[in-house]
């Protein structure tokens, strides 16, 4: 939550304690850090705000479990705990959180274990598939191109993103700059090689030809790079921006980065088809989506881009930007309000009192968490 914290993971804060946690992917802890932010919106929040949650910890958990457990199936591994470093075994002590929030297929044992050590005080949200029952868990949240199914379970369009209305701002003022090229500007978010896809010097000649061609045609492109683009890939688009006049990002040593304020201030989006969370991030800004196609494919992915376009976020880049208009993909969003109907049901808000001992229903007072 973004809310004031207590100091230490015993103290009781105002607001449900939560962990967060994931198999260390930096995909699956980006899907864990937009859900704990969208429930710290301030609209949410203070549906909340009333439960005193005792153990809440600020940093996120990852987890790192070891072989033999690890080649085994996800679902429940006997005696998950032993499975993990001995400093990482101490955090499973009481007291526990009111939520649990993890993603990947590696946490789910720990999502059940932590359901089972709590007694059921927990409220566990598991995020993508965790290969096994999802009666295991109190909710779990899956991708539509997933294709799991169970009344416990939320189907979202791509991946849950989200961004924070004081990050937007704080990158909006960083890079005000920005707002000064009007029109015809489009973020190029690139990615690298993934199980499913290969980013191949072909593919990114092929990208590099048309990115020529849209800069020739007036258009500014803002390209950055991803932690799996292949380094000879990082160099020829570094290389081609500084030919076309494109402003370029692959780290530090580009300065601050500007990936936020790209989004904010561009007209469209080119991204490659290897991620659910980029093609995702876009979309949350209602940007028009251009999925730009690598080599590789896989059935989830192919699912993954047909959500998308369906959902009217996205259509296949051949070489030309179009426009068109959609609602934003607020995913993340949809999940927090569901979680918070769920805390809500556990820890029912108190009722506002009458100001006015005559009984006048028009004057109340707030209770006491709100004061």
């Amino acid at each position: 939550m973004t809310k004031p914290q207590p100091t230490s993971p015993n103290a009781a804060q105002m607001g449900p304690s939560v962990w967060a946690a994931s198999d260390g992917r930096a995909g699956n802890a980006a899907q864990v850090r937009a859900i704990v932010q969208a429930l710290g919106a301030t609209e949410r929040w203070m549906k909340v705000a009333h439960i005193h949650g005792t153990g809440h910890r600020d940093s996120p958990i990852t987890l790192a479990p070891r072989p033999p457990w690890t080649w085994l199936p996800g679902g429940r591994w006997p005696m998950p705990q032993l499975a993990l470093p001995k400093d990482q075994r101490a955090l499973f002590t009481s007291p526990w959180p009111d939520l649990w929030i993890a993603a990947g297929r590696r946490s789910a044992p720990y999502t059940a274990a932590i359901r089972d050590m709590s007694g059921g005080k927990t409220f566990t949200v598991q995020i993508l598939d965790p290969k096994s029952d999802p009666a295991n868990y109190d909710l779990v949240v899956v991708p539509e191109h997933d294709e799991l199914e169970g009344p416990n379970v939320i189907r979202t369009v791509g991946a849950p993103s989200y961004f924070a209305p004081e990050d937007i701002e704080q990158a909006g003022q960083a890079f005000a700059d920005l707002a000064d090229e009007n029109a015809r500007t489009c973020i190029v978010i690139l990615g690298g090689d993934s199980k499913a896809h290969r980013f191949t010097e072909d593919a990114a000649d092929r990208l590099a030809e048309d990115f020529q061609a849209l800069a020739g045609a007036g258009w500014r492109l803002r390209i950055t790079t991803s932690r799996r683009t292949p380094v000879p890939i990082i160099a020829k688009m570094r290389a081609l921006a500084d030919r076309i006049g494109a402003r370029f990002w692959a780290g530090p040593e580009d300065g601050p980065n500007p990936y936020l304020a790209w989004l904010i201030y561009s007209d469209a989006a080119i991204v490659t088809e290897d991620s659910a969370n980029m093609l995702s991030d876009a979309a949350w800004h209602s940007l028009p989506v251009h999925i730009a196609p690598l080599k590789g494919t896989s059935p989830k992915f192919d699912r993954l881009h047909d959500s998308l376009i369906r959902r009217g976020c996205a259509r296949w880049f051949e070489g030309e930007l179009e426009r068109w208009q959609y609602p934003p993909l607020r995913e993340a969003g949809r999940v927090a309000d569901e979680i918070v109907e769920h805390l809500l049901a556990r820890h029912p808000q108190p009722e506002m009192k009458s100001l006015d001992k005559g009984g006048d229903e028009d004057k109340v007072v707030l209770p006491d968490w709100m004061k």
